[in-house]
């Protein structure tokens, strides 16, 4: 009986690489990769049936990419997640991608090993063709971040919305030069959100200019140098829809310390309604996402996927409403 031993012996590679190949490992080089499956078509080699069984056990584990732990958001969608999964007899297992598409992409691997039996992907950093390489038909929800091309579960807020009513508010307060940040807006969740940004500035025929737009903004830290950028401006915005409440938190805080008061020189608003946004002096207006509500409905979508006798490639999305929630800050 031909072996992977064999085949290692007959393409010089180890048995660790054709066994990375063989089951669809990320980074592996395209010469090795045509190298391993052309010995295995010529050699006959056929996987080992009690290593197929053992792939075929259920773990009753689920993995959670999340790309900072950090952030409120994300500990706090963990534990419903968590506590959801926990009602159903599954246990999970966080994995801190940080950002990092090869990371990503090693927690991928578990699920295409059978280490777990599905994956909820809280952030997406590889491109979506990328990571169906990899995972093909294994059962995997994304929640929060989302692909339009993505033919899975996908449990998610309408941004577009909240990216409207947070600026349409600053709007109807007044405020005629609104700046905007975010952690990304290339793709899904930070794209959607300026997507409804642009769409209330444009809808009352108000000025975006580009100094007043910050990227890469995830943490207060980011909040305190968005405040001293803009504060330096000639010409500076007077209210600001920031891209999550921990950013919101650091301006506000910093512009209390260059003596730049809130609302008054500088209104702001928040993403997300953490806790922390009712008790920062003055409070955070904020949207509200219902975390509970996305940790419930994306367990479900999963033990769903699990229980269904094959995966298929089928696009099912599930819509949470956001809602805005008036404090001081604006």
């Amino acid at each position: 009986m031909v072996t992977i031993s064999d085949v290692a012996n007959a393409t010089g590679l180890s048995t660790t690489t054709v066994s990375r190949v063989l089951n669809h490992y990320p980074y592996v080089a395209e010469e090795t990769r045509n190298a391993v499956l052309k010995a295995v078509e010529q050699l006959g080699y056929i996987p080992n049936n009690a290593a197929q069984t053992l792939r075929r056990q259920k773990t009753n584990t689920i993995a959670v990419l999340v790309p900072r732990l950090t952030n409120p958001f994300f500990s706090h969608l963990i534990e419903k997640i968590e506590v959801e999964a926990a009602k159903m007899g599954m246990q999970i297992l966080i994995c801190h991608t940080r950002y990092s598409k090869q990371k990503e992409m090693e927690y991928l691997y578990l699920l295409n090993t059978k280490q777990v039996d599905g994956i909820i992907m809280t952030s997406i950093e590889n491109k979506w063709k990328d990571i169906y390489k990899l995972i093909r038909n294994d059962p995997i929800v994304l929640c929060n971040e989302y692909v339009n091309e993505a033919n899975v579960p996908i449990i998610r807020l309408n941004q577009v919305e909240g990216g409207y009513i947070g600026t349409k508010h600053l709007i109807e307060k007044g405020h005629t030069k609104i700046g905007y940040c975010s952690g990304g807006i290339l793709s899904g969740v930070g794209f959607d959100r300026f997507q409804g940004y642009k769409q209330a500035m444009e809808e009352y025929e108000l000025e975006i200019k580009q100094e007043w737009l910050f990227n890469d903004t995830f943490s207060d830290l980011d909040g305190r140098r968005v405040i001293h950028c803009i504060a330096s401006l000639p010409d500076r915005p007077s209210a600001f829809f920031a891209g999550s409440d921990e950013v919101a938190v650091g301006m506000i805080s910093e512009a209390k310390k260059i003596n730049m008061k809130v609302p008054d020189d500088i209104a702001v608003i928040g993403f997300d309604d953490q806790f922390i946004a009712q008790i920062v002096e003055p409070a955070l207006t904020t949207i509200h996402q219902p975390i509970q509500k996305i940790g419930e409905f994306t367990m479900q979508a999963m033990v769903q996927l699990l229980r269904s006798q094959t995966i298929s490639n089928k696009r099912e999305v599930f819509e949470l409403p956001l809602s805005l929630i008036v404090r001081e800050s604006s």
